[in-house]
């Protein structure tokens, strides 16, 4: 009988939503909340603290053959939350990802441009100064960019987000706290890697 990995917690902002990428997140986040478990342990206790955030369990070992076609893929995260970038990182680094992290929209612009083997983006929608709308209406502007996948994270669940975010020209749209399961299958989607 195989012994559980030992498991890891990270704290995530949290915000329910049944919009974005297959409208999953709400209903494993609910789900956690009420007993139950999230695909691969990652919502699987979310107790709630005072600081707003919430506890995201994470497995140390992805499983074998779940969502392989994201090996080796380079990812940059858009987010000026050091903790909501690490939390995301530490999850994409278990599936074998690459993982680039920018501060703010204008950091995200320059990594783009001065590595040019970014396979996606995954961009934070309130950040000061540049903020992930603009940040991905930039992008779109750049020879070279404009196919480049931009899935928009964010923690406001307001009516209208995952529109206004499309228009911004971001390819997608996932909500805080994010869902293992539908971030991966969201950018296997975006990046041609699908089961």
């Amino acid at each position: 009988m195989a012994v559980p990995a030992p498991m890891a917690t990270h704290p995530v902002a949290a915000a329910p939503s049944t919009e974005g990428c297959g409208g999953a997140g709400a209903k494993a986040a609910a789900g956690a909340r009420a007993g139950g478990g999230a695909a691969n342990g990652a919502a699987a206790k979310m107790p709630h603290r005072p600081d707003g955030f919430a506890e995201v369990t994470v497995r140390p070992v992805a499983a074998a053959g779940t969502h392989d076609g994201l090996y080796g893929k380079k990812v940059l995260i858009v987010d000026d939350d050091l903790r909501n970038a690490f939390a995301i990182t530490s999850i994409l680094e278990l599936y074998g990802l690459t993982v680039i992290h920018a501060s703010d929209g204008r950091k995200g612009i320059e990594t783009l441009q001065a590595t040019g083997d970014i396979d996606i983006v995954l961009m934070d929608v309130m950040m000061p100064e540049l903020d992930g709308y603009a940040t991905a209406a930039a992008i779109r502007d750049i020879p070279g960019l404009a196919d480049l996948p931009v899935i928009a994270v964010t923690a406001r669940a307001m009516q209208g987000d995952r529109d206004k975010s499309i228009t911004a020209g971001a390819s997608d749209y996932v909500t805080k706290p994010v869902d293992t399961e539908e971030l991966l299958t969201c950018m296997e989607r975006w990046l041609g890697t699908g089961r």
